[in-house]
């Protein structure tokens, strides 16, 4: 099996309140990642990219939402499944994702 590279591992920044709020107090950062990474892909691809240590990550599937859309004809559909990644690092360690955003 080859190796994914990092870009394909971690697809963006998830930039909300409440990741803003993670990121200041507590030094979580959030990312939506692909959705067959494994924890430890998530890991070294962070590591790889940003050049830091990181202490845990924490997985989750976000589910899709129903969303109806007006317009001459009335349809309905559903946002995209994904996966989001909270990563935890190491004492010291500090990220500055607006700068890559």
């Amino acid at each position: 099996m080859s190796q994914r590279r990092p870009y394909d591992i971690i697809i963006k920044p998830v930039i909300t309140e409440k990741s803003n709020r993670l990121m200041e107090d507590e030094k979580k950062y959030t990312f939506e990642v692909a959705l067959d990474a494994s924890k430890g892909e998530i890991k070294s691809a962070v590591e790889q990219l940003f050049g830091v240590k990181v202490k845990k990550v924490n997985t989750m599937t976000v589910k899709p939402k129903k969303k109806r859309i007006i317009g001459r004809f009335r349809k309905y559909g559903t946002t995209k499944r994904w996966k989001k990644a909270v990563i935890t690092l190491e004492e010291g360690q500090e990220l500055d994702l607006l700068s890559i955003v």
